[in-house]
């Protein structure tokens, strides 16, 4: 299935200063930035047909994967002054470079890429800053099993803050942690049919349009999910995924664990 990437936004929280004009998905994590690892995670599956739709910062992107070093990530023999790999990331994906808009919102965004789903009757969208170690495969055909036009990935709330249930008169009755809370919030990882672009106008939005209106027609599928989720939202968000890098937990890695024995 096609995979395709939102990653045009510019990403504000992000950014360290005025002069920062790197997009949200190149932030490094270990040796690569995030939209490597996103586009690993989907490959390790055999999904390796990507659609980037570019906007801010679309330049470094692009100059990322023109310029790709697969020496930096994989091992490999230096024979005459020549590298020979010894086994490579990216050489059976296939990327297809959009430039989608500086502003437009992620509903736009895909439908400026429609065409080059070649009429895929499904295909699968990432926002391109999520790491998770969801099962796709089990979420994918959990979709295919319905009739739905979208299904959600959805995670329990991340906040850490806690609601309070108090009377008229100010007393505490109860303190509820949000993430304790039956609710959940979208994980940025979809599986779509071609119906989705029938609900998101010009200029539309993603969620609030295209799965807004599915869901008001009992046609979006929620996917919960309470394994490994983090979002890349803010510079400590980032870091702190950077620093689990450092230190060897990667669940979002599954390229990288050993692949079990049938024997």
């Amino acid at each position: 299935m096609k995979v395709v990437l939102f990653c045009g936004g510019y990403g504000m929280r992000m950014r360290n200063g005025a002069a920062d004009d790197v997009p949200k998905p190149m932030a490094m994590v270990g040796p690569r930035p995030l939209i490597w690892h996103v586009m690993r995670y989907y490959a390790h599956f055999g999904h390796t047909e990507f659609i980037l739709c570019l906007g801010y910062g679309a330049a470094h992107i692009k100059n990322f994967f023109l310029n790709y070093q697969e020496t930096i990530s994989n091992d490999f023999v230096l024979r005459g002054g020549k590298a020979e790999l010894l086994s490579t990331d990216i050489a059976d994906w296939t990327i297809t470079f959009v430039q989608t808009g500086i502003e437009s919102p992620i509903g736009e965004r895909l439908r400026r890429v429609r065409d080059y789903l070649d009429g895929d009757e499904m295909f699968l969208a990432n926002y391109a800053d999520v790491l998770s170690d969801v099962p796709l495969p089990d979420m994918i055909e959990r979709f295919s099993n319905t009739d739905a036009g979208a299904s959600m990935m959805v995670v329990p709330p991340q906040s850490s803050f806690h609601c309070v249930e108090m009377n008229e008169g100010g007393m505490v009755g109860s303190i509820t942690a949000v993430s304790e809370m039956p609710l959940w919030e979208n994980g940025g990882y979809f599986v779509l049919r071609q119906e989705v672009f029938d609900h998101i106008p010009e200029n539309g939005d993603l969620v609030a349009d295209g799965c807004g209106e599915l869901a008001k027609r009992g046609r979006l599928l929620a996917y919960p999910y309470r394994g490994f989720w983090k979002p890349t939202d803010t510079v400590k968000e980032r870091a702190a995924l950077d620093d689990a890098y450092t230190h060897g937990k990667k669940p979002w890695a599954l390229w990288e664990r050993p692949v079990a024995s049938t024997a």
